[in-house]
């Protein structure tokens, strides 16, 4: 079992920054890739951005590509998801997820946190 804690969401002015965080425990965080997905109301849940569990590959959908970087830092069992220039669209509710295989689909992690809003102001 890997239990997933998020955090850093808020409320945040478009145009500005966040970073959300991935606190992971349990199994041994390293062995899996960590994605992180966003769900905005009405709507179904997304990929963003997933990075493999050496840490030297990353994806990202093309809508947040260029502004969001995810990290990670085994040595803390954390995950990181840094979100500049922030677009109104942005808004959703972010869970970070672990897996272990490397992809988009949400059906691939097996692991997730319970969510931290995110809210940008137009």
């Amino acid at each position: 079992q890997v239990q997933l804690v998020e955090s850093g969401g808020g409320l945040v002015q478009a145009g500005g920054s966040l970073r959300l965080s991935c606190a992971a425990s349990g199994r041994t965080f390293s062995y899996y890739t960590m994605g992180w997905f966003r769900q905005a109301p009405g709507k179904e849940r997304e990929f963003v951005a997933a990075i493999r569990w050496g840490g030297g590959s990353t994806v990202y959908a093309d809508s947040v590509k260029g502004r969001f970087t995810i990290s990670r830092d085994n040595a803390k069992n954390t995950a990181y998801l840094q979100m500049n220039s922030l677009k109104h669209e942005d808004t959703a509710v972010y869970y970070c997820a672990a897996g272990r295989t490397y992809g988009l689909g949400s059906h691939e992690y097996d692991y997730w946190g319970q969510g931290t809003q995110v809210t940008v102001s137009s």
